[in-house]
């Protein structure tokens, strides 16, 4: 599959997956975008132009069980080591030898490790929104079937097959707008109203999501973006990665507290959850990322930080890429 819509080349390669469609445009360094969940290559759109007019080869892909991207029935078809192996096939596949990774959410974690793996074939790595945290410690299911008390964290609400998707699929629509509202800076419950991460006794995840209005980055045409792709391929693929935390965690003990030691940035938003619960992994990056450039929390944003302040992003973005060693 090629076309071409204002600019944007998209296509289908191969990879360990079946194929991985992909988004493009601009032409030099390649830039692999990562996207997050539940999302898919459109959350790079603001992006994509910019980092082509400043001379590189932008990508943004959906993941592999998001969107036009293959989506195999076996669940542990999902784990880290063979998104990684996604990845490093579209860099081939484009003809090139190295790239630039940069992630967000889901894709920040996916990036990190691509980079920890593969760092003969990436040369950098960006991540947005999700520190870097080393594998270690206990089991992540153990972890996170401790945090909550009587209620459940949104990560092991996910764990088994079906059960999210009887929340989401009947109305894709209305339960990604909540999503997304519940963690944007203009839209997110008051300090004090019950977590969004968190599900009650018998309840659902929707439950303490906020209606009424969608927050300002997302128009009702972004929303149509997202929710067809959802509506059309259904979301257990996207699931299926909360689905390989344990897997992920066995398949990379050899990385053990392993630092990344590539040229790296961080953006995350003063307001997303993400940064404030991993600030200690903040903390820790002269060890774990020695090579760290740059550090960014945007006052006032929230999780969804390429999409709630895509000017900033970008020139933080354009202005790490120059300065990194060619």
């Amino acid at each position: 599959m090629s076309q071409s819509v204002a600019g944007i080349t998209h296509r289908l390669v191969s990879s360990p997956a079946g194929r991985i469609h992909l988004a493009e445009q601009g032409t030099g360094p390649l830039v692999l975008l990562i996207h997050g969940f539940p999302e898919s290559w459109y959350s790079w759109r603001h992006q994509l132009p910019v980092l082509a007019a400043a001379g590189y080869r932008a990508v943004a892909i959906d993941v592999r069980g998001y969107g036009r991207s293959s989506k195999p029935s076996a669940t542990d078809a999902y784990r880290m080591i063979d998104l990684i192996e996604d990845n490093v096939a579209v860099v081939h596949a484009l003809g090139e030898e190295t790239a630039v990774v940069i992630g967000h959410d889901w894709g920040a974690t996916i990036a990190a490790n691509t980079a920890l793996l593969k760092p003969e074939v990436f040369r950098a790595v960006g991540l947005l929104s999700v520190p870097y945290t080393p594998r270690g410690g206990p089991r992540p299911s153990d972890l996170f079937a401790r945090m909550g008390g009587d209620e459940e964290f949104y990560v092991s609400y996910f764990q088994e097959p079906g059960r999210a998707e009887a929340e989401i699929e009947p109305d894709v629509r209305g339960w990604l707008a909540g999503f997304y509202a519940a963690l944007s800076a203009d839209t997110m419950p008051a300090p004090g109203a019950p977590d969004p991460h968190f599900v009650s006794k018998d309840g659902r995840l929707r439950d303490r999501f906020p209606s009424g209005r969608l927050p300002a980055w997302l128009s009702e045409g972004d929303l149509d973006a997202y929710a067809g792709e959802f509506e059309r391929t259904g979301v257990t693929g996207a699931l299926n990665r909360y689905r390989n935390m344990d897997r992920d965690w066995e398949d990379l003990a050899a990385f053990d507290s392993a630092p990344i030691t590539q040229p790296s940035l961080f953006m995350g938003g003063s307001l997303d959850a993400s940064t404030t619960w991993l600030a200690d992994a903040i903390k820790a990056y002269p060890v774990t990322l020695p090579a760290l450039v740059s550090s960014h929390l945007l006052d006032g944003c929230g999780h969804w930080i390429q999409q709630e302040r895509p000017g900033e992003v970008n020139r933080l973005l354009t202005s790490w890429l120059a300065a990194l060693p060619a």
